[in-house]
């Protein structure tokens, strides 16, 4: 149905969701460093269990890089430097034992990675799982305040920037710690002094470690912004594309991605910046620290406080321990974006759903037509004018209702809120008598079947799209459906009838059959109340006869509310419900309307008009 020449100035209700600034967005997680990492933990708990046994092989592979530096000084104290000439015995025995020890502490490797790469995959797919159950549990305008790509990246590459760490960062951290901790005692064992020479070299590193790491956290969380920014717009772009060349726009569209992109390459330039500045200063530090060691071990050789192969083997363990101070700032690196990677899913996890399934205690429908009441119900978007302002009607079961109205009238908020995908400012939405926020979502959603404007298909054949509504349903099901519709002839007139593939978003069919299929499934699912969105707008006459024929045979004996796009669907009803400025100002059969003055004459003009 084609709205008046002359449209009323009020705000267009249908782009509130996805346009509005002040629309419900997700949270933000504002814990430390050290909160985030043990919050993400607890919420993936595969992550931990196990690992007393991962540290221990760690530790004792960590303690094999030791053999080397006690074999050397045991090789020049007592198999070389000794009196009477080199021991061979003892020099082969101190190599073979060493290689045992080597052969060990690399099978205690192995099971090490394999353990923390089971533990962590474990954990990622639960956080993954989780992430995603919580988007779907999210209400369509908390879904609408970021964009679909943007959110998605959420809980992939997000969570693909923890697995990067807790794979690979994470075994560095644990193989580094126990190998910082074992050179360190052994150091103290050869000489304190040394030890305390080394540890004060390094102090000045770890003390500005900390202010590093706040730096870091707020310019890793900016690159994972950027790069969900990023994925929005790209994946924007690409559903949109037929759009972009049919307006000629590629080359605006590439400069808002190249924007991004660009956007993303600085915020992620500024962060390596930040965690490379590190490197340089700690190679300063190594250098000062071996320098220190060399000539405070020759001060305390010549006192005969350390024997030659002390000092030669402290100097390897220096190394040991320099190793995992230079691997701190990848580690580093990593963790930070590992921990603004871990803050957005968290985000997502934390945002309260506005529209919460009761659960276990929700009640229940009987089966049957389904009497729909609205109690003086109010609805404003979030920061927004009100679109609802205090509807209060009843429709009787097995009735076939058309809503109709101009743009930013309300009936699109009414069908969301009669759903459910929204809950009312204020009022009550009852199914036969039961508060729908009391109403169990698995009840509602068996009861209520809602058939979108552009039906939604995904990527399969026709079957699999049809039999979603109801998985045990067999082909022969489905074929009995089709016919019941009507639509025997269509479906005979496809090629592999079906198992038609549809390709993806069903773009492999036309607009008005991906209707007819969506109407075929809701039919299968067999709803007591079915809820239109202008199933008939933007179809050909031909196809819009079908569609129409199907559902005259869909809504018989059904509780039926439809958005009229085209006055046909309100001729065939029922009752037509008239919104206007958020308000119902008529209802009633069409013909009795049509006959009075008011909104519904001059919709019914306007469409005679555009139908001449």
């Amino acid at each position: 149905m084609s709205a008046p020449a002359a449209t009323r100035d009020r705000p267009a209700e249908e782009g509130a969701p996805s346009a509005d600034p002040a629309a419900p967005a997700l949270s933000r997680s504002s814990l430390g460093a050290i909160a985030t990492i043990r919050r993400g933990l607890a919420l993936s708990p595969e992550f931990t269990r196990g690992l007393g046994w991962t540290v221990a092989f760690a530790l004792v592979a960590t303690a094999g890089k030791v053999v080397v530096p006690l074999a050397v000084q045991q090789t020049i104290d007592n198999g070389i430097a000794v009196e009477g000439g080199p021991d061979l015995d003892f020099t082969v025995l101190a190599v073979a034992v060493s290689a045992a020890v080597l052969a060990l502490t690399t099978a205690c490797s192995y099971v090490m990675n394999v353990r923390l790469y089971r533990a962590t995959e474990s954990g990622l797919a639960t956080l993954r799982r989780k992430a995603f159950r919580h988007v779907h549990d999210l209400s369509v305008l908390t879904q609408n305040s970021e964009r679909k790509g943007a959110l998605v990246s959420r809980v992939t590459s997000d969570v693909d920037q923890i697995s990067t760490f807790m794979q690979w960062g994470g075994i560095l951290l644990i193989v580094s710690s126990g190998q910082l901790l074992v050179a360190t005692v052994l150091m103290a064992v050869y000489s304190w002094q040394l030890t305390l020479v080394v540890w004060v070299c390094f102090l000045p590193l770890l003390f500005g470690a900390r202010w590093l790491q706040r730096l870091l956290s707020k310019a890793y969380l900016t690159v994972r912004e950027r790069t969900g920014d990023m994925l929005g717009v790209i994946g924007e772009t690409v559903v949109g594309a037929a759009v972009i060349r049919a307006h000629g726009t590629e080359d605006r569209t590439a400069r808002r991605i190249d924007e991004r992109v660009l956007a993303t390459r600085r915020a992620q330039v500024k962060a390596q910046r930040l965690s490379m500045s590190v490197s340089p200063f700690a190679e300063l530090v190594a250098a000062v620290g071996n320098a220190a060691v060399v000539v405070t071990g020759v001060l305390l050789g010549v006192g005969g406080h350390i024997t030659p192969g002390q000092l030669v083997a402290f100097l390897f363990l220096v190394t040991l321990f320099v190793q995992p101070m230079m691997m701190a700032t990848e580690i580093f690196n990593e963790a930070q974006n590992a921990i603004a990677g871990w803050r957005r899913v968290l985000g997502v996890l934390d945002t309260e759903p506005d529209v919460a399934d009761p659960g276990d205690g929700g009640r229940e429908l009987p089966r049957g037509p389904v009497g729909v009441r609205f109690d003086r119900v109010s609805y404003a978007y979030p920061g927004g004018p009100t679109v609802l302002d205090g509807v209060d009607l009843e429709i009787a079961p097995g009735t076939r209702v058309a809503v109709v109205g101009e743009t930013g009238s309300g009936k699109t908020t009414f069908v969301k809120l009669l759903t459910r995908l929204m809950d009312p400012s204020g009022g009550r939405v009852r199914l036969d008598g039961a508060d729908l926020r009391e109403v169990a979502f698995s009840s509602l959603r068996s009861r209520v079947v809602m058939v979108p404007q552009e039906g939604f298909l995904f990527d399969g054949t026709l079957a699999d799209n049809i039999r979603f509504a109801r998985p045990g349903a067999t082909d022969a099901d489905l074929e009995r459906a089709v016919a019941d519709l009507g639509l025997g002839d269509w479906l005979a007139g496809l090629a592999h009838g079906l198992d038609t593939p549809v390709g993806q978003r069903g773009e492999s069919l036309s607009a008005g059959e991906r209707q007819l299929v969506a109407l075929v499934r809701a039919f299968v699912a067999d709803p007591d109340l079915l809820v239109l969105d202008e199933a008939t707008s933007a179809v050909d006459p031909h196809t819009e006869t079908r569609i129409q024929r199907a559902l005259d045979r869909i809504t018989a004996g059904r509780t039926s509310v439809a958005i009229a796009h085209r006055m046909s669907t309100a001729e065939a009803a029922d009752e037509v419900l008239v919104f206007d400025a958020g308000e119902v100002v008529q209802r009633g059969p069409h013909k009795h309307l049509a006959e009075q003055e008011g909104v519904y004459a001059d919709l019914y003009a306007s469409w005679v008009r555009s139908s001449a």
